[in-house]
Order: structure tokens, then C-alpha cells, then sequence
């Protein structure tokens, strides 16, 4: 077997038939199968098992950068000797390209990478061309644009001591794998040359390398410190591309020359039909950016000509990280009630924007193919699903059929929280209550609320009455939600406010209470799966309960009411069974992230710069929002505004 489950654990009470189960259906080569696990039964760990079963590369995906960070953790622990990888999308802040045609606003695209995981993407690809012992937990974009995989596997560098190679050619190779040089600066993607040795810092390593010659031979290769100090002796040196995307010289000028064909056919459709205007633009635009890459090899949206560089065909998909993957591959789909319905949605979405700037000539055609996979794509491309949740969705359970394997026995013999409906009037006196009682008891609290705004105004508004209160929600990057759910575990935090981030698969034993505001309001974050899933976070504690305020008692309330007690039936009668004493889990805090650390350490202490910099994230933060309700001007006049605080 190619994986190597390391745990101090044995599976327990379910745990051993669904792992069975599971694993038969990957040998028999089944393609769907449902895990339906209850929270707190220990699902990850039933998948970890599973995976040590097969020799199969796997993919994880998630809905959520919280979550996907957690089970990058998880399985990092769970496989230590083997490559676990984390896959998310690498942008603090993005917002994408847009044209309003009611106002004539153009909005250019605007973003801010985070390199550290533009690193860990790096990785992950790299690791999946090298080995197949290999586990990459991702969001939902894994179905997003990436470089054609035979180019970037083609494109590398393998060099070794001894060998002879004038330095100047491995310097060429250095820049046609898109690295940079900078005698001044040493960061990832950056290589320099001091006399007869050069240094280079991987896009996707945490350490640079350094390659001394004598004369045209290679005398020495050797892994360094940042600062330059050695570490260790290696005899090969196997260098991919600081990109994803790279084009070969030959791709590179055919790739030209399919632009220019297709801005010559296009400008004629648009003046055909009368529109001179756009026709201008386009070609002013599209000319602009030819020139960009004949002169830099780049070019601002480069990415809008990902199939002339591919050489794909008008409408067909881009490469995606499932491409990166072998065959045989299995996927695993967490929370696959909320992650399948996005995945279903990121292509209309994403068209709908791109055909405006095509109808307009901000952009060519072709730019609507630089794409996420459609969901028919995306299931073709899974050889080997298992979906995993509490309350799988229709298309799920249609899938899989027979292969439906329930887990709701939790091995610390917990069982379900009882659910209480108490009345809207005075709520906010009673869960202030509710809250000083649980943090008497050194437990912690979660409320999850209807907006964002009744979030941050009930966080405040319990930090004014004595309780160490935060609010979560989509607005703080990946890194800021890592380190509050740290806090909560470690009392930093008594009390978290959230929306729907609250849901699905965070995994917080402290907390022994959720309340849930306005339980009656129908709909999605008050549907039966939202209120089970919500409950959920309060089943790793044995003083675990959930109260509901709502002056009515909605179907989707009486079904999740009934589901749990039905769940509670069973797992008491199983206690009873097996003699087993229900205990609140033990777990210990650690970073989802190894980089969170890294990103605290570098926080502003100056006073001043650092009141500037939360203005900046306050601002940030309203930019995020207003560009997710697709008002771009007024986001856009948010961007210069941060601009020009930082240039202060």
C-alpha cells in the first residue's frame, strides 16, 4: 500500500463496516458511494482508513477555505510520510473583470495573491507529476483554469553534480520556466547570480538551492537557508516551473498568430453589425496586449488566451487541477450538500459575466473559455466518487443507490444535542445568559445570525456586556478564519458570531451550545439541512444543546427536531448496549495552517501603521462585499481609496 495511516486510534463502534464497505466499492471499481455520517463519528477518520485501503492518488474537495484548511491539517497528521497537499484559490482579494453596460462602467480586474498559498498550490501539482502517494484537499477551485499538465510536466529542469552545462544555458532555462532575476531581492520565483554560483528559490519549496560551477561543470549543489547559510549537500537538483502556465517557444508564436486570425474575424462581425465603437476598442485593447507579449512574454489577462496557448479548440474546456491527476484517481466530496450544488454553479455564473465584455469588445471570444469546468465535465473527469456528509443532498443519494453507508454512532458515545425552541422575544437578554453560564464552565458558544450585519453588530454588542466575543464571516480571508476558530479554541474567544460558516465541519469540542436566531425565517440558512448541520457543531460536547428562537415551528424546525431525536434513539440504545459513557472529545489546538504563524509574526506594531492598516482591512472588506452584489463602480471607487492609503 502506498499510504501510511499513522493514528494512536483503532475504528470503533460503525467506523469498522463503513470503512469495509467503502473499500470494497473503490476495489470493485463502484463509482458513487454515500457516507452518511453524523457529526462527530469521526467521518474524516473513517476516510483516512479508507484511503490507507487503496493505492490511489485522492482529491478532497470542500466548499469552504475553513473546512479545507482543517482537513489539510487532518490528513497531514494522519499521513505524515506521505505528500498531503492544499489546493484553494491563492487570491486575499479578487474581483474579476466587468463591464456595466446601464452606466458604461468598466471595471478592470483587480487582485491580491497570497503567495504562500500560490506556494502550496505549486506543490501540489508538482507533487501529483512526481508520486502517487499523494492527497490534495481543495475548494472548488480545482475546477477552475490551470496550465496544460504535459506542458508543465514537459517544462523542468533536471540537473546534477558532475554534469557539464554552461551556466548560461541553465540561466535561459531559468527564464523559460518563468523565473526571475533579481540581484537584490531573494524570494520564491527569484534566482541570482554571484560569480560562478547561482541560487534559486523555487516557487513551490520553502528553501532556495544553490549550484556552484567550475568552469562549464556543476562542482556543487546545495540546499540553503534564506539568508544564504548552507544546510546539506543534495547530488540532483529537479526544478518545475515557477508558473502553471507555461508555453513552449513554438506554442508561443502560433498562439500569436491564432490572436491575430481571430481579432481579424471578429473586428469584421462587429463592424458588420454596426458596431464600430466596440470594433475600435477591441482591436486597440487586443493589439495593446499582442505587443505585451512579443515584448515581455505577459501581459495583463493573459489568462483570456489560455486556448490559443493550449491550442484548443473554440468551446472547449480548459485544464483544470483534475487533470494533474492520473486515471484512477478517487475523490472525496465534503459536505457534498453545499460543495456539489457549487460546484453545479461556477460556469453560468462566471459566462454570464464574460459574455458582456465580449458583446462590448473588451475581450475576444475566446475568453470564454478560460473557464471552470461545467458540472458534465467535472463528473466525467471523476473516475471514483464518495461523498461525504450529514445530510446528503438528492443528487447524492440518487447516485449511490445502494451504496448508502450510515455513520451515526460517534465513538465517544455522545449523542445527538436535544433541540429547544424558545421565543424571539427577549432573546438577546436570554443568550446573554445562556453565554455567561457555558463560560462559567470554561465552554464556548456559537450563534449563528441571518446577515453579516446582525453578526457584527451582536459580536459588539456582547463584547460591550463583559464577553470575549468575535464575529466570523465570507468577508475575512482564509488566514483570519483560521486564527479566530484558534482562538475560540484557546478561550481568546468565549463567543462566535457567524452566518453559514457556522455549518458544515468545523470541528470545535469546546462548544457546548448553538443558538440559532430567527429559526422560523424558511429558507437556505434555515432549511432541515442547514438546521442539522448547525446543531451538529454541538455534538463533540457532552453538555452539548441547541436552542432555536422562533415564534413559529417551521416543517424544515419539525424535521430536524425528528431526524436528531431519531439519531439519539439509536445512540443511546448503543451505549447502553456496549456499556459506554458518553465523553466530550479531546482534540489538541494546532494551526489548520502552518503559514497562519508566519502571517502573525509579520503584523504591523507600529501604532500608526497599524490603524492604518485596519482601516485598509475595513475597506478591503466593504470592496469584497459590494464586488460579490456586483457593484463594481462603487467597489472600484473603494480600490483607489485603498490605493492611496497605501502609498501614505
Amino acid at each position: 500500500m502506498i499510504f501510511h495511516l499513522k493514528s494512536p486510534y483503532k475504528p470503533v463502534s460503525d467506523q469498522p463496516s463503513a470503512i469495509y464497505f467503502l473499500s470494497d466499492g473503490i476495489k470493485k471499481n463502484i463509482r458513487y458511494q454515500t457516507l452518511l455520517g453524523a457529526t462527530g463519528t469521526g467521518k474524516t477518520f473513517t476516510i483516512a482508513n479508507v484511503i490507507s485501503n487503496i493505492d490511489k492518488p485522492v482529491l478532497v474537495i470542500s466548499h469552504n477555505k475553513t473546512l479545507a484548511a482543517q482537513l489539510y491539517r487532518e490528513f497531514k497528521d494522519f499521513f505524515p510520510s506521505n505528500a498531503v497537499e492544499y489546493f484553494i484559490s491563492y487570491y486575499d482579494y479578487y474581483q474579476p473583470e466587468a463591464y456595466i453596460p446601464q452606466t458604461d462602467t468598466y471595471i478592470e480586474k483587480d487582485a491580491t495573491i497570497n503567495e504562500e498559498i500560490d506556494r502550496l498550490r505549486l506543490k501540489a501539482t508538482s507533487s501529483l507529476i512526481t508520486r502517487r502517494d499523494v492527497i490534495v484537499v481543495a475548494s472548488v477551485s480545482c475546477i477552475y483554469n490551470l496550465g496544460e499538465p504535459s506542458e508543465y510536466e514537459g517544462a523542468h529542469l533536471n540537473i546534477s553534480v558532475g554534469q557539464t552545462i554552461p551556466m548560461e544555458d541553465i540561466l535561459k532555462e531559468f527564464v523559460s520556466l518563468r523565473y526571475n532575476r533579481d540581484e537584490t531581492g531573494f524570494k520564491r520565483g527569484i534566482f541570482r547570480v554571484r560569480g560562478d554560483v547561482v541560487e534559486i528559490f523555487p516557487s513551490y519549496e520553502e528553501t532556495p538551492f544553490r549550484i556552484e560551477f567550475f568552469g562549464n561543470r556543476i562542482k556543487k549543489i546545495s540546499l540553503i537557508k534564506t539568508d544564504g547559510a548552507f544546510v546539506s549537500n543534495l547530488e540532483k537538483l529537479f526544478l518545475y516551473p515557477a508558473k502553471h502556465f507555461v508555453v513552449s517557444q513554438n506554442r508561443f508564436q502560433d498562439a500569436l498568430d491564432s490572436i491575430r486570425e481571430e481579432l481579424k474575424k471578429r473586428v469584421k462581425e462587429l463592424l458588420s453589425a454596426g458596431k464600430e465603437m466596440e470594433a475600435n476598442r477591441l482591436k486597440t485593447r487586443t493589439e495593446f496586449d499582442i505587443q505585451m507579449l512579443e515584448e515581455a512574454g505577459v501581459c495583463n489577462g493573459i489568462e483570456n488566451y489560455s486556448r490559443h496557448f493550449s491550442r484548443r479548440p473554440a468551446g472547449s474546456r480548459s485544464y483544470a487541477l483534475l487533470d494533474y491527476f492520473p486515471k484512477d484517481f478517487l475523490t472525496i466530496i465534503d459536505e457534498s450538500h453545499v460543495t456539489i450544488p457549487q460546484i453545479r454553479g461556477m460556469y453560468n455564473a462566471d459566462k454570464s459575466r464574460k459574455q458582456t465584455l465580449v458583446d462590448f469588445g473588451f475581450r475576444l471570444p475566446s475568453c470564454m473559455d478560460n473557464r471552470p469546468l461545467k458540472f458534465e465535465e467535472w463528473d466525467m473527469l471523476t473516475p471514483q466518487c464518495i461523498f461525504m456528509s450529514a445530510t446528503p443532498g438528492g443528487y447524492e443519494l440518487t447516485k449511490s443507490l445502494d451504496r448508502i453507508i450510515e455513520q451515526i454512532i460517534r465513538p465517544t458515545g455522545l449523542v445527538d444535542p436535544k433541540i429547544e425552541v424558545r421565543p424571539i422575544k427577549g432573546q438577546i437578554d436570554d443568550i446573554i445568559k445562556e453565554c455567561k453560564n457555558r463560560i462559567k464552565k470554561e465552554q464556548r458558544v456559537l450563534i449563528t445570525t441571518l446577515t453579516k450585519k446582525m453578526a457584527e453588530e451582536l459580536s459588539r454588542y456582547l463584547e460591550e456586556m463583559g464577553i470575549k466575543a468575535r464575529y466570523i464571516h465570507s468577508d475575512l480571508n482564509a488566514f483570519e478564519r483560521v486564527g479566530i476558530l484558534k482562538d475560540l479554541r484557546l478561550r481568546n474567544i468565549d463567543v462566535l458570531v457567524g452566518v453559514n460558516l457556522l455549518r458544515e465541519g468545523l470541528d470545535l469540542p469546546e462548544v457546548s451550545l448553538v443558538a440559532v436566531f430567527d429559526a422560523d425565517k424558511e429558507g437556505f440558512l434555515r432549511s432541515k439541512t442547514s438546521l442539522i448541520q448547525v446543531s451538529g457543531r454541538a455534538a463533540r460536547n457532552i453538555d452539548g444543546s441547541v436552542i432555536l428562537y422562533a415564534d413559529t415551528i417551521t416543517d424544515s424546525m419539525k424535521e430536524a427536531s425528528k431526524e436528531s431525536e431519531r439519531r439519539r434513539v439509536v445512540q443511546i440504545r448503543y451505549n447502553k448496549q456496549h456499556n459506554i459513557k458518553p465523553k466530550t472529545i479531546q482534540k489538541a489546538v494546532k494551526n489548520y495552517l502552518d503559514t497562519y504563524e508566519k502571517n502573525q509574526i509579520s503584523k504591523v506594531t507600529d501604532n500608526i501603521a497599524y490603524y492604518k492598516e485596519k482601516n485598509i482591512q475595513k475597506l478591503e472588506a466593504e470592496m469584497k462585499r459590494t464586488a460579490r452584489e456586483l457593484n463594481f463602480e462603487k467597489a472600484a471607487l473603494i480600490r483607489d481609496r485603498i490605493k492611496q492609503l497605501k502609498k501614505v
